[in-house]
């Protein structure tokens, strides 16, 4: 393989990442923001098909801590979460956002209907589905197919590691395997996917969150979204903070690292996170990460420090 020759600096607008606020305004013309949602869901990994209590790092509320409230229908969630960003944001478009748990873990009928509930609504350009790899039989990825035809589609998937000794350890209950079968299903489909992946997980060296960088670097996805390892009160990994088994980055080290990241990753990728968003009332460490812009202009800083870009390094 050889390295791709860039002799300029990319820039997808004003960033040198391919930002998925980018992606959209080139796509619609203006602001699409997502709408994030509670279908009610549970996940294999809690109710004892794969395993039980699930992901030892994801909270009660299945990392949909910021989705709407589950007590309330779909639409009034909806409405509720997409008035509250409008405060924000006046004019744009939305994105129906199944963020919590495992959201194709129900019968396909359930499914579809509640997709197309929220495709009903005004404004709305697209959906994106955050699910596992192991929750995509057939009638299931029938219904993504079908709503693929309709609308813009992500199906998130939820790798966060390609180690194995990693994924047992946070009980993540299925395999790279499976992963990378669950990938071939949607993109035979013609489903566009995005991996999702935690830095700083338990025991992993900086070489080894490279080297699951540099793997889905080369494996047929279209989207990234990738964040640090954040510690909620009341979760399973609690224990291994207090037996003094978790050591957690500082700004500067994860902004270095993520630039790393960006060099290896192709320029056609979306990157539709680099920081995530823990609930300041239960996030023990690190408390850096509250401060989400900071994080990101840190990012911008580093790249422009390095004149480098999102692909320099990416080896096709």
């Amino acid at each position: 393989m050889a390295i791709q020759q860039v002799e300029h600096p990319l820039l997808w607008g004003s960033k040198r990442y391919h930002t998925l606020n980018h992606y959209y305004r080139e796509m619609y013309g203006e602001k699409v923001f997502k709408v994030s949602l509670d279908g009610g869901f549970t996940c294999p990994n809690r109710d004892g098909k794969a395993a039980t209590g699930g992901c030892i790092f994801c909270s009660a509320r299945g990392s949909g801590d910021f989705a709407g409230d589950r007590r309330l229908s779909l639409k009034q969630q909806f409405r509720e979460v997409r008035d509250r960003m409008h405060k924000k944001w006046p004019n744009a478009k939305y994105i129906g956002y199944f963020q919590a748990f495992t959201s194709t873990y129900a019968p396909a009928a359930e499914l579809k209907e509640m997709y197309e509930a929220i495709l009903e609504e005004e404004g709305v350009v697209g959906l994106s589905i955050a699910t596992r790899p192991d929750c995509l039989p057939d009638d299931v990825l029938d219904v993504l197919e079908d709503m693929n035809g309709k609308t813009k589609l992500w199906v998130e998937l939820g790798l966060q590691t390609i180690h194995e000794h990693t994924q047992v350890l946070i009980n993540r209950a299925h395999s790279y395997d499976v992963f990378l079968d669950g990938v071939q299903k949607l993109r035979e489909r013609n489903i566009e996917v995005v991996v999702h992946n935690i830095l700083n997980l338990p025991g992993e060296s900086k070489q080894e969150m490279m080297e699951t960088a540099q793997t889905v670097a080369h494996i047929p996805v279209q989207g990234i979204k990738i964040h640090m390892l954040h510690l909620l009160k009341k979760t399973p990994m609690m224990k291994l903070y207090r037996e003094g088994k978790l050591a957690f980055m500082d700004q500067e080290t994860y902004t270095s690292l993520i630039v790393d990241m960006i060099e290896i990753l192709p320029p056609e990728m979306i990157i539709h996170r680099l920081t995530g968003d823990g609930p300041r009332d239960i996030l023990v460490e690190p408390l850096w990460t509250l401060k989400k812009w900071e994080v990101l202009n840190g990012i911008d800083r580093e790249l422009e420090r390095r004149n480098t870009w999102q692909g320099k390094h990416y080896m096709r």
